[in-house]
């Protein structure tokens, strides 16, 4: 693996730094296995959108189309 740098100039330790977390990383992906995620954040969940009933139209459907706070 080869790691360049394009901007900057990192002292030894940030370099060092930085490649611990790379390594880290590639190290916890290796690990896992192939095929499996991870679990999903529930915000990106779509079923999260879908689960509320979307406002009817209607004569007073306006007062329903802003975000509750």
């Amino acid at each position: 693996m080869t790691i360049k740098v394009v901007r900057g100039n990192p002292t030894p330790e940030e370099l060092a730094a930085a490649l611990a977390v790379v390594r880290a990383r590639a190290a916890a992906a290796a690990a896992q296995p192939s095929g499996v995620q991870g679990p999903r954040d529930a915000w990106s969940d779509p079923s999260r959108i879908a689960a509320a009933r979307l406002p009817q139209p209607g004569p007073a459907s306006w007062t329903r189309t802003y975000w509750p706070s």
